[in-house]
C-alpha cells in the first residue's frame, strides 16, 4: 500500500462580495441581454428554415444561440437599455 501525502492548499484570499454598483450593473446588463434575445426571437433569428433545416435539435438550441448573440451585443455597447436600467436601479437604491 502506498502512502498518500497531500500538500496543503495555499491560503485563499478572503471572499469579497461584489460592490453594490457592480452588482446593479451586472443585473442591468443581464436584463438588457434577455430583452435583446427576445427581440431576436421575434425577428426570426434562429428559426428553422422549411427546407434543409436542422430539425428538432436546431429548434431546441436556437435559444442558446440567441442568448449568446444578445450577450455579445450587450458587451459591444448594446442599445443603451442596461445603462438606463442601471441608473434607475441605482437611484431607487439610493432613495431607500
Amino acid at each position: 500500500m502506498s502512502d498518500i501525502h497531500l500538500t496543503p492548499e495555499p491560503p485563499r484570499p478572503p471572499f469579497k462580495p461584489a460592490s453594490r454598483d457592480s452588482e446593479l450593473r451586472r443585473v442591468s446588463e443581464q436584463l438588457e441581454a434577455t430583452f435583446l434575445a427576445e427581440m431576436l426571437k421575434e425577428a426570426g433569428l434562429g428559426k428553422t428554415s422549411e427546407s434543409f433545416g436542422g430539425g428538432a435539435g436546431e429548434d431546441q438550441f436556437a435559444s442558446f444561440l440567441r442568448q449568446e448573440q444578445a450577450n455579445e451585443m450587450v458587451k459591444a455597447g448594446g442599445i443603451g437599455l442596461a445603462e438606463s436600467l442601471y441608473e434607475a436601479l441605482k437611484e431607487n437604491h439610493n432613495e431607500n
